[in-house]
């Protein structure tokens, strides 16, 4: 005879927690950019993503202890000895939440192996591969994709817009988005119809009956507002300065990056969206990668920067071309006509500016438009960017690492869209 025995249900902590709250939580962990170095400074390779197994527990402990995640009694029980290494229960739960993540696809855990050398391999045997002592991760797309509608949720949120609820429908012929008011048609109007307004016109004029007779007058169209299709390259100054004088200055900039790019994915899919880091040179990184660049003890080659997101623009056909600038520095960088790179970080060299303004003059003649996002308020350095937005006829927004985000989304979605009928 078959038994069942039954026992009293232990909820897992583990599973209690919402994954979504705790990758909100560890989004300063994720995107940091090298201001909690005891030295003020890292110098990161952009390919190199992957971090620390042992820095990821000890993220997650410090989300366990700012509370939300976990019931009071709970958190305090656990708690009582916050030492992993001797608090065997609280790091199963560490180990089991990082487990989720990797299930979720948030995460992806990367066990690097060595090979013995053949002094340590018996010989006509093939030597056997050892795991490497620090096992080490790296976050994924999804991950990215979670981060960048985090913040721009709170971006929609701090305006006072709604996030993706409206569902309006777009004319596959012209473009033209239809979530505008509905209208009787006038001569002249882009034929974006309002077919069920009008089937109401007609069946209110000559009443419920098939077939439905359509007159001229029965006509209804949307007012409606017809999006640009854009290409921008996000240039992001990772000089130095962007960690010094007490302030974190870069990751903000980056947060405003990946909210920029979800928003072109999921709104835009006609626009495109390039990212440059410009120091003592400038190269192009792709988005999945920018979550693991940090700033450098370099110099601000911002000439260099405009070179290249010229390059880039120029393969780009689409209504409008823009580059967004993100710095908080005087450009201080310059690169030879041989490669080497001239450097002078005291005050604004009058060789690098007028180098870097003509390189501003060769945008305004393609056509490029430049908005500038100033960081800082010094007085010579905002005198330089009004010089820049003169020339090119751009926008120049001082603002702050709080603000940025708003400012920059107020930006690329106003000058994307003019109104029609």
């Amino acid at each position: 005879m078959k038994y069942i025995k039954y026992s009293r249900y232990s909820p897992d902590a583990a599973d209690d927690i919402d994954l979504h709250d705790l990758m909100n939580k560890l989004s300063d962990f994720f995107l940091q950019s090298g201001f909690e170095s005891p030295y003020g400074v890292y110098e990161m390779d952009p390919q190199d993503i992957q971090q620390r197994m042992d820095e990821l527990r000890e993220a997650i402990l410090r989300a366990l202890q700012e509370g939300d995640l976990l019931p009071p009694d709970m958190l305090e029980q656990l708690m009582q000895n916050p030492e992993m290494s001797q608090n065997k229960e609280l790091r199963e739960l560490i180990d089991k939440l990082i487990e989720r993540m990797e299930q979720e696809g948030y995460i992806s855990q990367q066990q690097a192996r060595v090979t013995p050398p053949p002094s340590q391999t018996p010989g006509g045997q093939i030597g056997q591969d050892q795991p490497q002592a620090e096992a080490r991760f790296e976050i994924t797309d999804k991950a990215l994709d979670f981060l960048g509608f985090k913040t721009l949720e709170d971006l929609l949120a701090s305006l006072g817009k709604s996030s993706f609820g409206r569902h309006d429908t777009r004319d596959l012929a012209t473009g033209v988005e239809s979530g505008g008011a509905s209208k009787p048609y006038e001569f002249g109007d882009t034929l974006n119809m309002d077919i069920s307004g009008t089937l109401f016109q007609a069946v209110q004029r000559n009443g419920a009956g098939i077939p439905i007779g359509i007159d001229y007058s029965d006509l209804m169209v949307h007012q409606c507002e017809y999006q640009s299709s854009c290409a921008t390259v996000l240039l992001l100054d990772c000089s130095h300065s962007m960690i010094l004088y007490g302030e974190d200055r870069f990751t903000p900039a980056k947060r405003v990056a990946l909210a920029l790019s979800h928003l072109i994915r999921t709104q835009y899919p006609g626009d495109s969206l390039h990212c440059v880091l410009f120091h003592d040179s400038a190269e192009e990184i792709p988005l999945g990668k920018l979550a693991r660049v940090q700033v450098g003890p370099y110099y601000t080659n911002t000439r260099e920067g405009l070179r290249m997101a010229q390059r880039i623009l120029a393969r780009q056909k689409k209504d409008m071309r823009q580059i967004v600038m993100i710095t908080d520095g005087k450009p201080s960088a310059l690169t030879l006509e041989d490669g080497r790179i001239y450097k002078n970080a005291f005050g604004l060299d009058p060789l690098v500016v007028s180098q870097t303004i003509e390189e501003v003059a060769k945008c305004k003649r393609a056509g490029i438009l430049i908005n500038t996002f100033m960081l800082a308020s010094d007085y010579s350095l905002v005198n330089f960017v009004q010089k820049v937005t003169e020339l090119c006829r751009g926008k120049a927004y001082f603002t702050t690492p709080y603000t940025l985000g708003q400012y920059l989304l107020m930006d690329y979605v106003g000058r994307k869209t003019r109104h029609i009928h």
